[in-house]
């Protein structure tokens, strides 16, 4: 079993732009310059709980951006750095296999495939009891600042 390297709400919200409710990642549990692998437990009450207990397509999609966003944030603070705000510029080749339920906790993997002039592409995979249930492609975009 993994241990979380950062698993304090209060530190997760300082690399985040994303502000509760709408926050879904709660762990670092690895992380490089090319890679980190966040974990996310399902609340009872989430913005992104469908009817069936279930976090729902969209939710799976953000966690997956927030991982992201985590990442770059992660990079920053050990700079000692305060972390940009990014924005989601394409999603491709997402595949959602199933949906973890509340109390469950997913896993995502991402690996940095290409950064350039503030444009990242990832490809990630999101687990559920070490079982892919989600994969797919993300590009993000740094805001410029003004």
């Amino acid at each position: 079993m993994i241990k979380a390297i950062l698993s304090s709400a209060e530190k997760i919200l300082k690399l985040i732009p994303q502000r509760p409710p709408f926050v879904l990642v709660d762990k670092i549990y690895l992380h490089s310059e090319k890679e980190i692998l966040s974990g996310f437990t399902v609340p009872e009450k989430h913005v992104l709980v469908n009817e069936n207990g279930e976090l729902s397509e969209s939710g799976i999609i953000e966690h997956f951006a927030q991982t992201i966003a985590l990442h770059q944030g992660y990079n920053f603070f050990k700079k000692n750095e305060a972390a940009p705000v990014g924005y989601i510029g394409s999603i491709r080749n997402i595949d959602i296999f199933a949906l973890p339920k509340i109390g469950q906790e997913i896993r995502t993997k991402i690996t940095i495939l290409n950064q350039i002039l503030g444009v990242t592409m990832v490809s990630g995979e999101v687990l559920l009891n070490d079982k892919t249930i989600a994969t797919g492609e993300m590009r993000t975009i740094v805001a410029k600042e003004n």
